[in-house]
């Protein structure tokens, strides 16, 4: 149990044990620049901020500059599977190379209202996968914090980053099929509404590969995760002559095998399946499933650099997104 009477370290601690001013130590911690400190004297500062194990408070930053170095991360009500998970490990990595520190709010706008969120942390930016309201951004603008909005969304807002990548996922998913000979192809939706966000943009490209093939529309069914209630959807499409399948993702594409054994039928020789995200299962699945993966590290990368660029007032990075999503072929198509 941490003693209540503990004192937190200063910066008059490390400047007592450096035998310099505070302005001193603020000037080296923070690298301020324009000041003329000899190199002997920062390794020193540093030396006794390690040693104590001295730590700059982010309160007493947001006071002297009017806002933290935090980007704020507000999540929807997403499951966090392991692209999810990956992207927001990298993208932290990314903007704490930067000196910012990265925290995400998992949840919806009705678990707390987000001027509580962003005024209890003041943060440097805002970045959100889904859509605010005109007065949010309006509100959030005028106590300057920078905002990256609209990342994926349904709304009129500015161009969402995400979306084109989403798009190219469905479009590679159906052209892989369409190239190994399948005229027939399905389309495995999830059964929970929370990834609309993604699937929908898929299953529009997925679409779009398919019209410019002069093939018909995917045949589209929901498939929830679970054998017996996947094996219906299978059934059907098998009945109607599909012979390929896109999944949402892996997880989908794993329920549709499951369902394909309980209908006595085979993966690729009665249907092909793809899905989507390369989880480590995938890999395992009977037959290995063929998939579709995204450099999650590039579009940290990308995300770090729009955001940072707000920060500072610059324009935003362009980036073409679809090139960092290829397709891992296996036995399953």
């Amino acid at each position: 149990m941490t003693d209540p009477t503990t004192r937190r370290v200063t910066s008059a601690d490390v400047a007592r044990l450096a035998g310099v001013s505070r302005a001193t130590v603020s000037y080296v911690l923070n690298d301020t620049p324009h000041q003329t400190i000899s190199a002997a004297t920062r390794s020193r500062v540093r030396e006794a901020a390690t040693s104590l194990g001295y730590a700059p408070s982010a309160a007493a930053r947001a006071l002297r500059t009017g806002r933290s170095d935090v980007v704020l991360c507000l999540l929807p009500d997403w499951p966090i599977g392991p692209e999810v998970g990956t992207l927001l490990g990298n993208l932290s990595t990314e903007l704490a190379r930067a000196g910012m520190t990265f925290v995400a709010h998992p949840g919806n706008h009705a678990d707390r209202p987000i001027t509580d969120l962003w005024k209890a942390i003041t943060p440097a930016a805002v970045l959100a996968f889904t859509d605010f309201s005109a007065a949010e951004i309006a509100a959030m603008r005028a106590a300057g914090v920078a905002l990256v909005v609209g990342l994926l969304g349904r709304g009129a807002s500015p161009p969402r980053e995400l979306e084109a990548p989403q798009r190219h996922v469905g479009r590679l998913q159906a052209g892989h099929l369409a190239a190994a000979g399948h005229t027939a192809i399905g389309y495995a939706c999830p059964d929970d509404d929370r990834v609309r966000i993604f699937s929908e943009p898929r299953l529009a490209g997925a679409r779009a590969a398919c019209a410019g093939r002069g093939l018909a529309a995917p045949s589209v069914r929901v498939v929830p995760l679970d054998a017996d209630a996947a094996a219906p959807a299978v059934r059907a499409w098998h009945a109607e002559g599909v012979t390929g399948v896109c999944a949402y993702n892996d997880d989908v594409a794993l329920a549709v095998l499951a369902g394909m054994r309980r209908a006595g039928l085979r993966a690729p020789a009665d249907l092909a399946v793809i899905g989507v995200d390369d989880i480590p299962a995938a890999r395992l699945a009977v037959p290995a499933l063929t998939t579709v993966t995204t450099d999650q590290a590039a579009v940290a990368a990308h995300l770090a650099a729009t955001v940072l660029a707000a920060v500072h007032g610059r324009a935003a990075p362009a980036a073409e997104l679809t090139g960092i999503v290829t397709v891992v072929a296996r036995a399953s198509a």
